[in-house]
């Protein structure tokens, strides 16, 4: 009965240092996620361009810049683009920018989409995922605005009608500073 109870006594302790494991491996995840956040430098980046030239986050110092991540495929990516393109014309001309980047393996997927949903602002290609991972993007659509001094100021994952409203708030604050 002893023997048995050392046992269980035994495995109790090792699920319970399994589970504190696992938790530690958990926080430093969460540790390692909040890298990219509010106050923090915006990681630089250069990537290729729809347009051509490839365009990199340090040439628009000086700017309000919001990157969005996207993909063809994310119907609620599809639903914020002609949201976006209506913020980037209202706002370019007061030193306000936009960057789609798109995560997909094929630019093609992306260059299709834009047949039928056409934007004025940069469109990127990070198809091998480099700027997703520096971004830490964990779902489409992502939206990151940086302000003119390249630090990131406000993180937003995911799109429903009305977040639009929290984008025109941080940009039209940003653009006064």
């Amino acid at each position: 009965m002893q023997r048995n109870l050392a046992r269980v006594s035994a495995l109790v302790m090792s699920v319970g240092l399994s589970a504190l494991g696992l938790s530690a491996l958990g926080l430093s995840a969460l540790a390692s996620a909040a890298s990219v956040g509010a106050g923090t430098p915006a990681p630089a980046f250069q990537l290729p361009a729809a347009a051509g030239s490839p365009v990199g986050l340090a040439d628009l110092k000086g700017q309000v810049v919001l990157i969005n991540f996207w993909a063809s495929w994310c119907g609620p990516c599809r639903q914020e683009m002609p949201v976006l393109e209506q913020m980037y014309r209202k706002y370019k001309a007061a030193g306000f920018t936009l960057l789609g980047v798109n995560v997909e393996p094929k630019s093609a997927d992306a260059v299709g989409f834009l047949k039928t949903t056409s934007v004025s602002f940069p469109i990127l290609f990070d198809t091998e995922s480099k700027v997703s991972t520096l971004y830490e993007v964990s779902g489409m659509p992502s939206t990151v605005i940086v302000d003119r001094k390249g630090k990131v100021r406000y993180i937003h994952h995911g799109y429903k009608p009305g977040d639009e409203s929290e984008y025109l708030d941080q940009i039209r604050t940003l653009m006064r500073e």
